[in-house]
């Protein structure tokens, strides 16, 4: 048997409200069985193969998790565990060359930066630092509260649409870890296209459903969490973006095997072919506000 990797925090399984809903990509309302876990299922559309937590916990449900429920704990996670959070990001944005989207967009004056879920503020901190405006967005009110009194960032604890941004108002949204946990991913995926600038970027990070690792521990895999109500793979999230207006530019993943599932060796020749042909446990996906004159890759 598989040794089982350490799964992602999450809040605890509780019997909240919950109702089936559509598929959130296809519309599609018929659906086989794609893991059975402990007190919830996902389900895989039969139309398009999006993989979502169905019956699904309602709105307001999902948000007091991060607030009154278990936010002081959510802080508590981010907190010791931020350096390599960090370090994870910040390795992802190299990974896609963000390097050298920054030098046009610095040419063009200050660039401005929205990080949503930013968490601490740790990557926000590093943008601010770089000369970058810098904003983000956190429901997580400890972890929100921490960013601006520690850092002295900017940080908005409503819902992204709920802050009424204007449109055309940036010229980088980051979502990493963030989308599978909304109720609603394509009215988020709509609302980051209205306020990005003409060809502004969108980097989304998210656990990878046809990676090797999910398709190993199946229901024991590290993302098949609580918190997470929908798993993506690269097909489904490209899907999603194109549908509202994207293209993609890039797609990367990383992650061949979980520490402590196999020998360093073993691990450290699985994470190369993993992020060499694509089935690495999470992804990156950068999306781009308008045409793309190179080829996706």
């Amino acid at each position: 048997m598989h040794r089982l990797s350490v799964k992602t925090w999450s809040t605890p399984v509780t019997d909240e409200t919950s109702r089936p809903i559509p598929c959130a990509l296809c519309g599609g309302t018929r659906f086989t069985l794609q893991l059975s876990c402990e007190g919830f299922s996902y389900m895989r559309c039969t139309g398009c193969g999006l993989v979502q937590m169905n019956p699904q916990p309602v709105i307001t449900e999902v948000a007091g998790r991060y607030r009154e429920g278990h936010g002081d704990e959510y802080l508590s996670y981010e907190l010791a565990n931020e350096k390599s959070f960090l370090h994870l990001q910040e390795l992802a944005l190299k990974d896609v060359g963000f390097a050298v989207l920054e030098g046009p967009l610095r040419a063009k004056g200050t660039p401005t930066i929205l990080d949503i879920g930013c968490a601490t503020g740790a990557l926000l901190e590093r943008f601010r630092e770089r000369g970058w405006h810098a904003l983000g967005v956190e429901i997580c009110t400890p972890s929100a509260e921490y960013a601006r009194q520690v850092r002295n960032l900017d940080v908005r604890t409503l819902p992204l649409i709920e802050n009424h941004f204007p449109p055309a108002a940036f010229d980088v949204v980051l979502a990493s870890h963030l989308i599978e946990h909304l109720n609603d991913p394509a009215a988020f995926v709509q609302e980051v296209h209205r306020i990005l600038r003409p060809g502004g970027h969108f980097l989304v990070t998210t656990p990878n459903i046809a990676g090797f690792q999910a398709r190993l521990f199946k229901s024991r895999w590290r993302s098949a969490i609580f918190d997470h109500l929908y798993l993506f793979s690269i097909k489904t999230l490209s899907q999603l973006l194109t549908q509202r207006g994207f293209t993609i530019a890039k797609t990367r993943t990383w992650g061949g095997l979980a520490a402590g599932t196999a020998p360093s060796c073993i691990k450290r020749l699985a994470d190369r072919a993993a992020k060499k042909f694509g089935f690495g446990d999470v992804m990156l996906i950068h999306g781009l506000k308008g045409p793309f004159s190179g080829k996706a890759s």
